[in-house]
């Protein structure tokens, strides 16, 4: 099973809410997912992001690739998927 660190859509029509997501690759955008890891609001200036650092490390210890909008969220909050 291949997993994917993704953004699963929420909130209302022209109101964007995402939760960024660790769910296996062939599940719809929307749909079934393995873990909620934070949250991504654009609504609000700045942009309101909350993640949960322990839990990102480690699904991509694991082997989770993310996806290169989650991967600019990450690197804008100063996320180092690194461990060294």
């Amino acid at each position: 099973m291949s997993v994917k660190i993704r953004l699963a859509r929420g909130g209302a029509k022209k109101k964007p809410f995402y939760r960024i997501v660790a769910a296996n690759n062939e599940s719809p955008r929307d749909g079934r997912f393995l873990e909620t890891l934070g949250t991504y609001n654009p609504m609000v200036k700045p942009a309101a992001i909350t993640l949960k650092n322990d839990r990102i490390k480690y699904w991509i210890g694991v082997g989770a690739q993310p996806t290169t909008t989650v991967k600019s969220i990450l690197k804008k909050e100063g996320f180092n998927s690194n461990p060294s």
